[in-house]
């Protein structure tokens, strides 16, 4: 252990409060755990912190379609990601949000500095308008072609195939993601942050604070110059206002990773430390970010840039992973393997996942795969069948066998507890660089040889003919065991803490490792873990697919939330008739594939065919709706869409999704009539 206690100042990505957490966030923020608390036995200080991440228009979108404030919308999510994250054992120093007085202030200091040393540039851009929903587009409201690769049904901001970034304007065949309309470009004036300022530092700054893999693949944009990065959004937006600037806000990559800052600003408030110590000063502290491969960019390039210019120090190391498979898949919510947090802890053990995903994560930025079978398998023949057989075989006998005290080892027993004591160095090293798969894979092959141990001296055969060699053998086995919950407590806490409840000790620290347990009572055996049953696994997949296909159905884009207290504008009866209501039969209609509540119909309004996009895939399939009389707005202008020009509309009511039914004359109708 080092000589001189290290003060750690750690944070994850923050999760976005416009969602649940699923078991793909879990994979940071459970390897995070498995480092804080790591570093707390060993008796460093570390701070492990996070926050809400609560700005920009998909919440303020959101809000509108639930017809709640976006305030209470981010105060909800904000209770249940606690609550998972609690559920899961991951224990936070402090959980923040990113809507808060103290980070509102920071962004605006931030600012404030970069303008003064000259770092902020203005001037108008075209931006990408939807004339049909009244708004400019955020990035993550425009969908097309990727502009550097060619990938299609990309993000507005960047490439999920290539990990390019650009501007939404610079896509090809850009659409809305709310409505599929393309948009028009239209003029706005915008703030820029001139990151090419901190091109040389950023060139020193990468190799020595991201891993090898990482910083070789960030160097490849510095073959030229930096472009300026846009930091404002016009409204409607919610987030923070700009100082001195009308109708600009700060795009919510600004201020979320300030959120790191402003959060451990809330910590040190409530325990007396000092905020200059974590974010001013380098040399007493440490500060390590853990984030996703697919915001590499913002952390390795945005971010330190920002806090130079802002006068702040730059993190210690940025720590970057991959992505979750599931069964060697992406996660599918037509699968069920797109599980949020909840729904897998009404089925299976939350220790369980973080055993799992220990036995995975090696420290790389490669994706890791929950192969469900290997999962159950791994459960139950590791931790319960070898680690946990341990104590259950020997903690039971020794208690209803035996008087509950354990003796002293005996030679051999001595020379395995020595063994497994003599890994604590080698164990500890894989947990500080986060290999956690060499961690487990130590603690089962020391599991292996207690086992070997514990059947070649058959104590349960010599527990009446030799009880003071049963005992002794006994006393190596639970020594071994605690030995191995000590190196496990990281990964399993909850279940360490039974096993210090089981020896009657304290809450463990990593150098309780030493001890050796001699001439002490045990308490009564807890069930420490059971076996996975299929059954679990298959009620979890159906639930979750149940879950996701209902949120599927609920999600309708709206413009504007239920007003209830509030008329609908009056129109004058001349605007009514304006109006051209005609009765179609749909002759053809068919699936759009790439799109979520879209069906492409070919209607027949009387001796002319009209092709409409309608959207209500949710509550129709094709083949019911062919043969179908339904009314139609004949006379509305066509609209060019990304999936086709739509001629009109079909008339629908109800609230959106599985809840809509089309309007459809009486019997006897014919195509073409008008309605009066």
């Amino acid at each position: 252990m080092s000589a001189q206690p290290r003060k750690i100042l750690m944070t994850c990505a923050l999760p976005y409060a416009n969602g649940y957490i699923h078991i793909g966030h879990l994979v940071e923020y459970l390897q995070a755990d498995f480092w804080n608390r790591f570093q707390n036995m060993r008796g460093h200080q570390c701070v492990f912190i996070c926050a809400d991440d609560t700005h920009g228009t998909p919440i303020m979108v959101k809000a509108r379609e639930l017809g709640i404030t976006p305030e209470a919308l981010i105060a909800k999510s904000f209770d249940e990601h606690t609550k998972d994250f609690k559920d899961f054992q991951i224990e936070f120093a402090h959980f923040g949000s990113t809507n808060s007085k103290e980070n509102r202030e920071l962004c605006e200091e931030f600012y404030k500095k970069m303008s003064a040393k000259g770092h902020i540039a203005k001037r108008p851009i075209d931006q990408l308008y939807c004339e049909h929903d009244g708004m400019f587009l955020p990035d993550r409201f425009v969908k097309g072609t990727c502009p550097k690769c060619g990938a299609k049904e990309q993000y507005g901001d960047s490439c999920d195939v290539c990990g390019a970034t650009y501007s939404p304007a610079e896509m090809k065949d850009s659409h809305c993601s709310l409505c599929g309309t393309p948009p028009v470009k239209k003029a706005s004036q915008h703030i820029f942050f001139k990151l090419n300022d901190f091109k040389n530092y950023l060139q020193e700054w990468l190799p020595a604070h991201t891993a090898p893999e990482v910083s070789k693949k960030m160097m490849e944009w510095f073959a030229e110059d930096l472009r300026d990065w846009d930091i404002s959004r016009d409204e409607p937006y919610f987030g923070f206002a700009i100082p001195g600037e009308e109708k600009k806000f700060f795009y919510v990559w600004v201020d979320a990773p300030m959120g790191y800052v402003s959060t451990t600003k809330q910590w040190c408030a409530n325990s007396d430390s000092s905020f200059e110590e974590f974010w001013k000063n380098n040399q007493s502290t440490e500060v390590y970010h853990f984030i996703g491969k697919d915001i590499t960019y913002f952390h390795t390039l945005f971010w330190p840039a920002l806090l130079k210019a802002a006068d702040f120090r730059s993190p210690t190391q940025v720590f970057v992973h991959g992505h979750l498979m599931v069964n060697g898949e992406k996660m599918s919510k037509s699968k069920g393997t797109f599980i949020a947090a909840r729904t897998y802890l009404n089925h299976l053990n939350p220790e369980f996942l973080r055993y799992y995903y220990a036995t995975k994560l090696g420290g790389t930025i490669d994706d890791i795969d929950l192969n469900l079978e290997d999962f159950v398998s791994r459960v139950n023949s590791d931790l319960v069948g070898k680690i946990t057989n341990l104590a259950s075989r020997g903690a039971q006998m020794l208690k209803k066998k035996m008087d509950g005290v354990m003796s002293i080892p005996d030679t051999q027993g001595q020379k395995l507890i020595t063994m497994a004591q003599n890994s604590s160095e080698e164990i500890a090293k894989h947990y500080e660089a986060r290999d956690f798969t060499k961690v487990t894979h130590e603690i089962r092959a020391l599991a292996d040889e207690a086992n070997r141990y514990f059947d070649e001296k058959a104590p349960w055969k010599t527990l009446e003919s030799d009880p003071a060699a049963t005992k002794q053998v006994l006393t190596t086995t639970l020594n071994v065991f605690r030995i191995l919950s000590i190196y496990l407590k990281p990964v399993l806490p909850h279940y360490t803490a039974k096993v210090e409840k089981l020896f009657g000790e304290k809450p463990y620290l990593w150098s309780d490792i030493q001890k050796t347990l001699s001439n002490s009572r045990i308490a009564d055996y807890e069930h420490l873990a059971n076996r996975i049953e299929p059954d679990k696994i298959t009620a979890m997949l159906e639930e979750s697919r149940a879950l996701n296909e209902s949120m599927m159905k609920k999600t309708v884009a709206v413009k504007t939330p239920p007003q209830t207290s509030e008329k609908t504008a009056e129109i004058e009866f001349d605007d009514f008739m304006k109006i051209d209501l005609r009765i179609a039969v749909v002759i053809e209609a068919e699936e759009i594939k790439e799109a979520d509540k879209l069906l492409r119909l070919k209607v027949d309004i009387g001796g002319e065919t009209r092709q409409i996009i309608a959207g209500i895939k949710a509550a129709y399939s094709p083949e019911k709706l062919i043969g179908r009389q339904v009314l139609v707005c004949a006379n509305l202008k066509p609209r060019k869409m990304k999936f086709g020009m739509s001629e009109g509309m079909v008339l629908a009511a109800g609230e959106g999704g599985s809840d809509l039914f089309v309007l459809s004359p009486d019997s006897g109708a014919k195509p073409g009539q008008r309605v009066k």
